[in-house]
């Protein structure tokens, strides 16, 4: 049997150079967001410290991706939070334990990168309806009022928080978006300690030295009695079943994703993407039967530990060491923690979820209208249905773009010369052949035509619409020639199903302008019998 190899000493040294400095790094960014995710999600606030502690240690050792820190990750907060008002805590903890089995038969299968599939751009706007929507919950705890159930509510209530604002909350909070909103700008040497945790501890010290009367953190006990078993559905199955899927099938889009941008942060080891879904399927597992919060790849976390200088996966397990400890030994600490803090550092974490470089991308593809409408339904009809509605869409635009080909009918050459060229490009099926018969209908009768195809799929259909006008033209003293340049053939399309050639038979790009631009302009091909087929053509056209 293979046995690992024993820590050498040159690479403890490294371990102890780069991976502790790091761990620390990453459990300073890790504390305060494990904390306000856990209170965006309604869950117990020790959930998100145990989810952190098994993310570190159990996802840490276990995945794919060496360099990614798992943790609790805010685009959970709202499934998560609707999962708990449904079936409350324990019953979400077993979600959780489902979930994790899901992904370990997503990495067992081997499909695990199928999940890289999802389009971005629904991926980005998901991320910014959930962002939008702890944005809406969280304005109102940083007001001093209280959170409403839906989006929709949060906004109509929103006026009567502004009208009713608690100013020691808000001085609070304000102090962490100030912070947080300002701590980028600074000198790279002073961002070397993390801006969530000078927010959280700047709020908490101006609250504390001024005695403001502000709502703080409230713990049920310590780590070891937060420690609880799930507990079975009393029934809705069904609804349990889909908040499985549902939970599975965001944590592993996350993971993955996260862990394609942090393989482009570093030049070590790629990530094996299966391994990764067996790693965070365990954590999961472990983390809800510990009523943890359920635990995806983060890539807060992740950029902050390739940016501290970790060298391998030691960094990310002793994060989950050092949260442990504190969770702990500095419960007290915690307690001091004002509500209205976390509340600012959540809506600035939301804020930022939606980013205007997704934007211009989307709008630069052409997928704004996908990444608004998608936004849109998560944070006014729920998570899974606005991704389900932002997929629909996307597939929708592929599948209308991939059919819709460009064609173009117009006359060309001297005046009275009575030469048309119809221009088809890109994908020719029975789908465009109202656009095609416009365009054909366009050319007179009599017109010597040439019909410039290049396609990269022909169908029947479009064949045989062509080889019909053909005939007819021709038969009224018209001419045709037709011009093929594309991997998809006139010849095969009525022999064979449609397909994709893999070589050209002819490209013009190669031949110089000059030569094409002289020959349309020169000699005349003789009209062909009605009754010969269509085939590639040398680039020529009639004169009249």
């Amino acid at each position: 049997m293979h046995r690992p190899a024993a820590l050498s000493p040159a690479s403890l040294r490294d371990v102890l150079r780069y991976d502790v400095p790091s761990s620390l790094v990453v459990f300073l960014v890790a504390l305060p967001l494990s904390l306000g995710i856990a209170i965006a999600s309604d869950a117990p606030v020790m959930a998100g410290l145990i989810a952190a502690v098994v993310g570190g240690i159990v996802a840490g050792a276990l995945g794919g991706a060496p360099l990614q820190v798992s943790g609790p990750a805010a685009g959970l907060t709202v499934v998560v939070a609707e999962l708990v008002a449904t079936f409350g805590w324990k019953v979400t903890t077993f979600i959780t334990v489902g979930a994790g089995v899901l992904q370990i038969l997503f990495g067992l299968s081997r499909i695990a990168s199928a999940a890289l599939a999802i389009a971005p751009v629904v991926v980005h706007a998901m991320l910014a309806g959930i962002g939008v929507t702890i944005a809406l919950q969280q304005i109102h705890v940083l007001l001093g009022g209280t959170t409403q159930s839906s989006a929709w509510e949060n906004v109509a209530a929103l006026p009567g928080s502004i009208a009713d604002v608690s100013w020691p909350e808000l001085l609070v909070g304000g102090i962490v978006v100030v912070v947080m909103l300002g701590w980028p700008s600074l000198p790279a040497s002073v961002r070397k300690v993390p801006g969530p945790l000078v927010a959280i501890v700047a709020a908490t010290a101006v609250s504390l030295a001024a005695g403001l009367s502000v709502d703080r953190i409230s713990l049920d006990g310590n780590f070891f009695q937060a420690l609880a078993l799930p507990e079975l559905p009393s029934g809705n199955w069904g609804a349990v079943v889909l908040g499985i899927i549902t939970v599975a099938l965001i944590a592993s889009v996350e993971s993955l994703l996260s862990a394609v941008a942090v393989d482009k942060m570093h030049t070590g080891p790629r990530t094996d993407f299966n391994r990764e879904m067996l790693g965070q399927g365990t954590g999961n597992i472990v983390s809800g039967m510990a009523g943890g919060l359920p635990i995806t790849g983060v890539i807060v976390r992740s950029t902050a530990n390739v940016a501290s200088g970790a060298r391998t996966r030691a960094s990310a397990i002793l994060h989950g060491v050092w949260v442990l400890v504190f969770a702990v030994m500095l419960t007290a600490v915690v307690e001091q923690i004002p509500m209205a803090a976390l509340a600012g550092l959540l809506v600035v974490i939301g804020v930022q979820l939606v980013k205007l470089a997704h934007m211009r991308t989307a709008l630069r593809t052409g997928d704004l209208v996908v990444y608004v409408i998608t936004i849109l339904s998560v944070v006014f009809l729920n998570l899974l249905e606005g991704v389900g509605i932002g997929l629909a869409l996307a597939v929708g635009i592929v599948v209308w773009r991939v059919v819709r080909a460009s064609i173009t009918s117009q006359p060309f050459g001297t005046p009275g010369s009575r030469q048309w060229e119809v221009a088809i490009r890109g994908s020719l099926s029975f789908l465009s052949l109202p656009r095609l018969n416009r365009a054909l209908a366009e050319v007179p009768a009599g017109a010597h035509v040439t019909i410039s195809i290049d396609a990269d799929f022909l169908d029947h259909a479009a064949s045989e619409l062509i080889g019909d006008w053909t005939w007819a033209h021709e038969a009224g003293g018209g001419t045709v020639v037709v011009e093929e340049t594309g991997m998809a053939l006139l010849a095969d399309a009525s022999t064979a199903p449609p397909r994709r050639h893999q070589v050209r038979r002819r490209v013009l790009g190669m031949t110089p302008w000059r030569s094409r631009r002289t020959a349309r302009a020169r000699p005349c091909v003789p009209s062909a019998p009605a009754s010969t087929a269509i085939t590639a053509t040398t680039s020529t056209t009639c004169e009249s």
